[in-house]
């Protein structure tokens, strides 16, 4: 009995000290309101931990990642199968919520007075495409607000590394070392992690619970259950096709950290180190895990599409147009795929995502202030289903490439 207790306490209870350390914020944040906002700063020292050790922890977990495939074939195979898992996980979660809207129309009775948007520039696809793969200067890669043109950039080393073979294997060595030390790295920001979610969710309890329970209930009514069952059953589902009753269960015991991360800072990117920890943890190949879950924060998007699908619907309950027909939904769809790729992995970082389904379905700009709200309003477990998707994503690309024994042969 007690060497069950101990192996309970090793495996959950971290996350056990995390959910406590999210409850005992929230409570603060009720008691002590806006005055909560004097919290901030001491989740923000977490944040900030966490951005700063974001971009070497990338660079090198990539560049090592593809310098340590010998075999071409495997880094071609890893991101096909990562494309095409992305791709249909997105499809499922952009039909739920149309299945969602159908049922309960999110703009039902509700009455907003447009406002205008202001000044904003015409989006222009080309050159967004442009500056997301790309910067026009060296330190310009080195930042969280190019993680793209970060991860192309570490791709390109790694190859580079890869192909001199024995003249570039001190390169490589010093690649894997340096993503074992930035890893180690992660390791000690997190014994930081319960003081800093605290904080932050006293601050967003305190400061924002007003506005979350007081605007736009009937489409968070919606939003929020369809997405906790999209978290819990659906992400169930794939650890079930990628590992059947281990993969579950592995899942489930250590995706919560990386996943509170997620929620209490609005950021998949900031998520990235404690989700590759949790991914290796689960038995995933760290040249799979490496290369998936970055690049997952950038564009791979569930709970984000969950909420382009929602955006569309209310923008056409607002406009009283009507939302169905198969060709509407299967445009909204593939709206909602594309805003989800485009959305980068900083908080905030809906504004293209938004401006993009005003632009493509014609929608006058005083529509853009509407579903920016909603965007505040679902952000954080939009965030939440992000982060995790690209944990569960990397264990069903595992599964593809390993076979149905990869958790065996990776002894878990």
């Amino acid at each position: 009995m007690k060497t069950k207790s101990l192996t309970f306490i090793k495996s959950y209870g971290f996350s056990l000290l995390l959910l406590l350390s999210i409850s005992i914020g929230s409570g603060l944040g009720l008691f002590l309101k806006k005055d909560a906002a004097l919290l901030k700063p001491l989740g923000d020292i977490f944040l900030n931990l966490l951005f700063t050790s974001l971009v070497p922890l990338v660079f090198f977990s990539i560049s090592s990642a593809v310098a340590g495939m010998t075999n071409g074939r495997r880094l071609g195979k890893i991101l096909f199968a990562m494309l095409a898992v992305f791709t249909l996980t997105g499809i499922v979660s952009s039909v739920l919520m149309v299945i969602g809207v159908s049922i309960f129309p999110p703009a039902t009775g509700v009455h907003i007075t447009l406002q205008s948007a202001g000044d904003l520039q015409a989006l222009n696809t080309a050159d967004q495409i442009v500056k997301a793969f790309t910067t026009s200067d060296f330190p310009d890669v080195l930042s969280k607000k190019n993680m793209l043109a970060l991860i192309l950039f570490a791709i390109l080393v790694g190859l580079a590394t890869s192909s001199l073979k024995e003249k570039g294997r001190v390169f490589a060595d010093f690649l894997a070392s340096a993503s074992d030390v930035m890893m180690k790295v992660i390791d000690l920001i997190m014994y930081y992690a319960p003081v800093g979610l605290c904080a932050y969710f006293a601050y967003l309890t305190g400061v924002f619970g007003p506005e979350l329970l007081g605007s736009y209930f009937r489409a968070m009514t919606l939003y929020y259950p369809l997405t906790i069952f999209y978290f819990f059953a659906g992400f169930s589902i794939y650890a079930y096709l990628a590992g059947k009753g281990p993969g579950v269960r592995t899942f489930w015991k250590n995706i919560l950290p990386p996943a509170l991360t997620a929620l209490a800072t609005g950021s998949s990117v900031a998520a990235i180190p404690p989700n590759l920890e949790a991914a290796n943890q689960s038995g995933v190949p760290r040249d799979i895990s490496e290369l998936v879950i970055p690049i997952g924060a950038t564009i791979h998007m569930d709970g984000s599409c969950l909420a382009a699908v929602l955006k569309i619907a209310f923008l056409f309950g607002i406009f009283s147009l009507d939302f169905s027909g198969t060709g509407t939904l299967l445009t909204a769809v593939g709206i909602a795929l594309l805003s989800g790729i485009v959305m980068s992995g900083i908080p905030g970082g809906g504004f293209i995502g938004e401006l993009l389904i005003i632009s493509l379905y014609g929608f006058p700009l005083e529509a853009f202030p509407i579903i920016s709200m909603i965007g505040v309003l679902v952000d954080p477990p939009a965030t939440l289903v992000n982060s995790a998707g690209d944990n569960v994503c990397s264990m069903i690309v595992a599964r593809m490439l390993g076979g149905k024994n990869w958790m065996k042969d990776a002894d878990i």
